[in-house]
């Protein structure tokens, strides 16, 4: 499975540091960026090609980071197909992908401490969409652009 990994300045620290943990793992990794810190990037310039590589199903999971994960949230949602969320408990992080088949998992940079994101990730990557029929009846009745 291919999982997309995106950050800003923002982000890069957190970014840099789930990238090291994922190393040798099961996923194969695609790192959409930022590769150095600038602390005057932007995050759409490297969340948007993630959300994009997702939305096309050529990346299976994406993470997108930015100081807060709010603008990375928005943006992501942006492109058709895309299902992200903000994260910030395990609850969440898996059942977003359970009940809502979250593809992007939206995490904040300057706000979630290193330990937790790393439980958070391992939550979101383990989770697997139910396809229980009431849930595609809730997510048929939102329009994808």
């Amino acid at each position: 499975m291919r999982l997309g990994l995106a950050a800003d300045h923002g982000g890069f620290e957190l970014k840099e540091k789930i990238l090291q943990r994922l190393k040798g793992g099961s996923w194969e990794i695609v790192d959409f960026g930022a590769s150095k810190l600038v602390s005057d990037d932007d995050y759409p310039d490297y969340v948007l090609p993630l959300a994009r590589a997702v939305g096309r199903a050529e990346i299976d999971r994406g993470l997108a980071i930015c100081g807060s994960g709010v603008g990375a949230c928005v943006a992501a949602n942006k492109v058709a197909e895309v299902r992200a969320c903000l994260i910030h408990d395990v609850y969440s992080a898996h059942q977003g992908v359970e009940d809502d088949n979250m593809n992007i998992m939206c995490l904040g940079g300057q706000v979630t401490a290193a330990y937790l994101a790393w439980d958070l990730v391992q939550t979101f990557l383990r989770a697997r969409y139910s396809e229980d029929p009431r849930f595609e009846r809730r997510l048929a009745k939102i329009p994808d652009r």
